[in-house]
């Protein structure tokens, strides 16, 4: 569904709500041309107690997070960029929602060099669902191994969520489209698992979680922790720290994608090859009920996780 379809009409941008057509920048803004800006990709659920920000707090620690390597100063508070967004939520009206808070070097001087370029900071909300489709959270999906490598930490920073470096994942997620795939798994340069494109990936090997450590080039999920976190009260072993060959993709019992977009989405083949039963397996189910009961509840035992609308 594209933004014209959404019955959506405000942005909030650099301190002011402002309607949505008019929420543009200059052409030559510094951020469009090299990539210069880092961003979060959130969700508000509408639990039992009212909508309310998933672990909007870890969010919005990994924007400031993301800004540092690059010199960014962000103009607002924590505390400012959560009370523009939940007002945003508020005025659009939307019990659940996908959050787009982003900040960027904007328009002033077009040198690869930022500096007197200001940073724009803005924060969109929008109607989201599934984002591989809601058949995929039952059935899974099937991806492929991109040809494409993730970059390492000592190319440019893995762990800061950068506009410019998705379009390695634009790239390995298109070729994978284009092959018949709903999405790619991505290596690194050592030919180890690395991410999907907006994901991390877990495999489950007799009854025990595996996922690539920070180490492996990953950036360090928010709903990646969730799942560890959520896991290991479940009373499972998680390995959180591990190299993944591409040989025990195919071997896997199990193999899920974890993200703010994709939620618990299960993966039932990798180039073909049928992982496990090629169903939902049911170490997949168990997390994926609890991680939905979770936001669709907000039991008092996760509380912390969420930032209500009031």
């Amino acid at each position: 569904m594209g933004f014209d379809e959404m019955d959506v009409d405000t942005i909030w941008m650099d301190g002011e709500f402002v309607d949505w057509d008019d929420a543009q920048v200059h052409v030559l803004t510094h951020g469009l041309h090299y990539g210069s800006g880092v961003f979060e990709g959130a969700r508000c659920y509408d639990t039992e107690l009212g909508p309310a920000l998933f672990r909007w707090e870890e969010h919005l620690e990994r924007l400031f997070q993301s800004a540092k390597p690059y010199e960014m100063d962000i103009d607002y508070t924590k505390d400012e960029l959560t009370e523009a967004t939940k007002e945003l939520i508020t005025r659009q009206g939307l019990p659940s929602c996908y959050v787009r808070p982003i900040a960027f070097y904007g328009y002033n001087s077009l040198g690869v060099s930022p500096k007197d370029c200001p940073t724009r900071t803005a924060i969109a909300v929008w109607p989201w669902g599934a984002y591989l489709g809601e058949d995929a959270l039952e059935n899974g999906i099937d991806v492929m191994i991109s040809s494409w490598r993730k970059h390492s930490s000592s190319q440019i920073p893995t762990n800061a969520k950068t506009t410019g470096l998705y379009v390695n994942s634009m790239l390995a997620g298109e070729e994978a489209r284009r092959n018949g795939y709903a999405e790619a798994i991505v290596l690194n340069k050592e030919g180890n698992v690395a991410e999907g494109p907006g994901e991390n990936v877990f495999l489950v090997r007799d009854g025990e979680l595996y996922t690539p450590g920070l180490s492996e080039s990953i950036l360090d999920g928010i709903t990646r922790d969730s799942v560890i976190h959520i896991a290991e009260e479940l009373g499972y072993t998680v390995h959180q720290n591990v190299s993944i060959s591409r040989g025990e993709l195919n071997t896997a019992d199990e193999l899920f994608f974890t993200g703010s977009a994709a939620e618990v989405t299960p993966i039932r083949k990798v180039d073909n090859v049928v992982v496990g039963d090629g169903t939902r397996g049911p170490v997949t189910e168990e997390l994926q009920q609890k991680f939905f009961d979770i936001v669709e509840q907000g039991p008092d035992e996760y509380d912390e996780w969420f930032e209500y609308i009031e």
